[in-house]
């Protein structure tokens, strides 16, 4: 049925690697014999701009998509938000094979603590990696998987919703069970949507993590973040970003800046229980050669305001009130071990 086919899109890596350009085209020859999907591929996600075919396509798009990306689908998930396409989070059933499973069995779901997009139509959107399996057939298994599962949930959905209609109406044919005309779409499902696309810099928001503390837009003297109509943060003007500088994620308290192309996977938008908040290299805090997130972010943002000729600020601006807002919190083992640390005078 028309309203139950499920897009599934197909985000390229940059560059030409063969092995991933090999991947890539496995899982679309695989998906385009795949009845009730639709298949499209376009340019590496972070890259796309607002003009860009690729990204109209995406907002065309209406119902359940797959997003297939080689980034990690936390990233993934809300630069589509960022972009105006809009869904629920989709769970997938793949697991990384570079997770710690002691930290996955331990793992307890966090509770919601952001403020959560706005508008966000009734769909889902599911992120996969493509950085995680060598094996096209694994990301096929589980667009099947989540292709039955958006079905049954629409079909639910649709019973619960239409109204009961006689019998005798439908037999005298004056109701029909049809369903609607699938919406028009700007591009066909299989069209290859791949101009290129510059490469780009920008921050992205975790709407589901940010608490709107403010805390990026004090800190980042670039003009990159403002505030909507309802005093929501935002990124407002991307362009502004300094290329390779991800020094406002490192003073965000909850982790909700992400910076996709970034090196570190914290940064980059790995799930928040793989990064296990804070894992401590001792040796590199014994040696002293780590410095911590917010002195990096620091040299980091004097870097960039030198490098357009303007005067370094230390930390005399942007972290008065950093975590004002947080209430003394009981000191957990960390806490403990600083205070251990500091108390030796070293």
């Amino acid at each position: 049925m028309a309203r139950n086919r499920i897009t599934v899109v197909l985000s390229q890596a940059q560059g030409k690697h063969p092995a991933k350009r090999a991947l890539e085209e496995s899982v679309v020859a695989a998906l385009l014999m795949e009845p009730g999907v639709e298949v499209s591929v376009v340019p590496y996600l972070y890259d796309l701009g607002p003009d860009h075919t690729g990204r109209m396509f995406l907002e065309s798009v209406r119902g359940d998509m797959v997003l297939l990306s080689w980034l990690f689908p936390r990233a993934a998930f809300w630069i589509l938000d960022r972009d105006g396409i809009k869904g629920h989070w989709g769970e997938s059933q793949l697991k990384s094979p570079h997770a710690d499973a002691e930290d996955d069995e331990a793992k307890v779901p966090e509770p919601p603590k952001g403020i959560g997009a706005l508008d966000v139509p009734n769909r889902h959107i599911y992120a996969l990696d493509m950085r995680d399996f060598n094996n096209h057939e694994v990301y096929v298994e589980e667009v099947r998987r989540i292709a039955a599962e958006c079905r049954e949930r629409n079909e639910k959905k649709q019973k619960a919703t239409t109204p009961a209609v006689p019998a005798s109406l439908v037999q005298l044919g004056l109701v029909t069970h049809d369903e609607p005309p699938a919406p028009t779409r700007l591009f066909e499902p299989e069209q290859m949507l791949q101009a290129p696309a510059g490469r780009r810099w920008y921050p992205v928001i975790d709407y589901s993590r940010c608490t709107n503390c403010m805390e990026c837009i004090d800190f980042c003297l670039f003009g990159v973040y403002g505030v909507n109509g309802e005093e929501r943060i935002l990124v407002e003007n991307q362009d502004n970003c300094k290329k390779g500088c991800p020094a406002c994620s490192r003073v965000c308290p909850e982790q909700a800046i992400i910076f996709p192309d970034y090196k570190t996977a914290a940064i980059a938008g790995a799930p928040i229980g793989a990064i296990a908040n804070l894992k401590i290299d001792l040796s590199k805090l014994f040696g002293g050669s780590e410095k911590d997130a917010v002195s990096q972010a620091v040299l980091e943002r004097d870097r960039e305001l030198v490098a357009v000729g303007r005067d370094a600020v230390g930390t005399a601006v942007g972290l008065a009130k950093r975590q004002s807002h947080h209430g003394a919190k009981p000191k957990d083992d960390l806490d403990s071990l600083i205070d251990a640390l500091d108390s030796l005078d070293i």
